[in-house]
């Protein structure tokens, strides 16, 4: 069916952009110049630089939109494929220095103000997110020729507010997994910039190694099991998993629609709210995803169809996220810990308490709390087995075949030219089918929601089952992101991050803090989780900044990678200190 996508290649024209090819990194893929000449940097870091820091460095002139890029562009140069070597990115936009030289051009910026939200802001895009022009291959050879003619809807409000679309991130092969692996046959596999050789977390590896190593400044991942928050965690990054339906997932490489959503990566609280203020929105696309309902099958769910419905249904207004940015959000809060979902890592722990003693000296109530039957919760399985397999399909035939087009058109033409994880796909076309007459994928979408819900609303409100009082309500509940350090392999999730998508509810991660430097290991970042009910981001925001602003300049704070400092001839950071961002209120 063909993509009904409102005005996208208006907006793609508008921003100028030129024929985008497959341009690794490193391999003779460097955007290619433009005639007009950078201005010159004067004071701008870009290491752990913010949304603010780039847009008053923009405004006052101390540094050209094109010299920003640039500066992006060099390090992942030097970054991704040599030192570290990350493996972060799978290929650069070689549209990108063009679309800095327009905005660059546009009058506002002489009159003191930037043209839009994000103006010149480099956003990474997991490479399952469509981005007009470039390849969206789901980290996989098989899809090297999938060149979608338009954005994703998410990718679309980004540009419409200024961002630009930098580079197109490493993953785990079409998602499929959130542990260590992102090998990627186009990049290979990412590692963590604090300890290079040890696991990044996936599926979106590369969008949170990227951010975490000042590559980009933001970026798109997506999360259909803790695909946004495990890397988020083991790379020192906030992520936002958003409520259900907040985002539409046109134009997104599908593993499961049930439980996938696009989200926001960064390394401030902050630009993560900016962020998810532009990417929310009413999408007409009959590929949105955007039901009435919660947490509907893409058999039965009836699509939201206006924009006015949208608001009511979501409830909340434009710019709700970056008002809920209050640095006092902790005073007076009530945070439910759930100790049921910590594992047994002293250090992940340790962290955990210090941070759980930061925002009760902020003013927060700190409480346990017990989530009623949580092994229920947690015993459902996810959709990816079996939803994979028709709603690939559906995504690959989004768009005509025209002449000379090879793309597949099919899962199983995806699977013909597959040559990894081939037994993946035996098992996901079994399961996928036959999904509708399935006992185990009717169970967990037409009963999970109420079981799963009932519990979470339950711990949240304070009350048992049968709705009797216990105290006071929560404001969220609390508990890690990832149970274990940052390690080779894999990470220990357990099954926290299972939590969100069985609820269809909001969850935000960012740093807890970082263990201790020793001899045998650097300092190594602690994630901790909040969970909210439905599109109650606002709150998690706001306690999220709170928790930031209280341990700001301290040993719990983000730290930089010592891997990826300044290059040579930038103002730099020293190595390994706690992140300080100038203009932050």
């Amino acid at each position: 069916m063909e993509r009904s996508r409102t005005a996208r290649l208006l907006i793609a024209a508008a921003m100028l952009l030129g024929t985008v090819a497959f341009v690794p990194p490193g391999q003779g893929g460097a955007p290619p110049a433009v005639p007009a000449a950078p201005q010159a940097n004067q004071t701008f870091e870009w290491v752990e630089a913010t949304l603010e820091d780039v847009q008053t460095a923009l405004v006052t002139r101390r540094i050209s939109c094109r010299a920003l890029i640039q500066g992006y562009i060099d390090r992942i140069e030097a970054y991704d494929r040599q030192g570290p070597e990350l493996r972060s990115i799978i290929a650069l936009n070689p549209g990108a220095l063009e679309d800095a030289d327009a905005l660059d051009a546009q009058p506002g910026l002489s009159r003191g103000a930037n043209t839009g939200s994000l103006h010149c802001v480099p956003v990474l895009v997991k490479d399952n997110v469509d981005v007009a022009g470039m390849p969206t291959t789901a980290g996989s050879i098989a899809m090297v020729d999938t060149v979608p003619p338009d954005d994703a809807f998410v990718v679309e409000q980004l540009r419409a507010e200024g961002a630009i679309i930098l580079a197109k991130a490493n993953l785990d092969k079409f998602a499929f997994g959130f542990g260590g692996s992102s090998n990627a046959a186009l990049a290979g596999q990412a590692t963590n910039p604090y300890r290079p050789g040890f696991g990044p977390g996936g599926s979106s590896s590369g969008s949170a190694v990227g951010v975490s190593a000042n590559l980009g400044m933001l970026a798109i991942g997506t999360d259909t099991g803790g695909s946004l928050r495990v890397p988020a965690t083991v790379n020192g990054i906030v992520s936002i998993r958003p409520s259900m339906r907040l985002l539409s997932q046109d134009g997104i490489v599908p593993l499961a629609l049930f439980q996938d959503t696009a989200g926001p990566m960064c390394r401030a609280v902050e630009d993560c709210a900016r962020m998810l203020d532009v990417m929310a929105g009413f999408d007409g696309s009959e590929l949105s995803g955007q039901f009435t309902l919660p947490l509907q099958r893409d058999d039965t769910g009836v699509l939201i169809d206006s924009a006015e419905e949208f608001a009511a249904i979501v409830g909340t207004a434009p710019g709700a996220y970056e008002a809920a940015l209050d640095p006092e959000a902790l005073e007076g809060a009530r945070i439910g810990v759930v100790r049921a979902l910590f594992g047994s890592d002293p250090d992940v722990n340790a962290q955990l308490e210090a941070a759980i003693e930061q925002m009760e000296r902020a003013g927060a109530t700190v409480e346990d709390v017990t989530v009623p039957e949580l092994s229920v919760v947690t015993g459902f399985v996810s959709m990816s087995a079996y939803e994979f397999y028709d709603q690939l399909t559906t995504y690959l035939q989004s768009w005509p075949l025209e002449e000379g087009d090879t793309r597949p058109f099919s899962f199983d033409e995806v699977a013909e030219r597959v040559t990894e994880r081939g037994n993946t796909f035996v098992q996901r076309r079994n399961a996928g089918q036959d999904r509708f007459n399935n006992d185990t994928y009717n169970r967990n979408t037409l009963e999970r929601p109420d079981i799963v819900r009932a519990r979470i609303d339950a711990a949240l409100d304070n009350t048992d089952l049968e709705g009797n009082v216990l105290g006071e309500p929560y404001d969220a509940l609390m508990y890690p992101s990832v149970v274990s350090l940052p390690r080779q392999g894999s990470p220990a999730a357990g099954f926290n991050n299972r939590i969100s998508p069985y609820a269809g509810y909001p969850a935000m991660t960012m740093p807890a803090g970082f263990t201790e430097a020793t001899d045998a290991r650097p300092a190594l970042p602690v994630g901790m989780e909040f969970l909210g009910r439905e599109f109650d981001e606002a709150t998690l925001i706001g306690l999220a900044y709170g928790y930031q602003s209280v341990v700001e300049g301290t040993a719990l704070a983000r730290q930089s990678p010592t891997t990826t400092p300044e290059l040579e001839g930038a103002p730099t950071n020293p190595p390994g200190r706690p992140a300080t961002r100038p203009g932050r209120r």
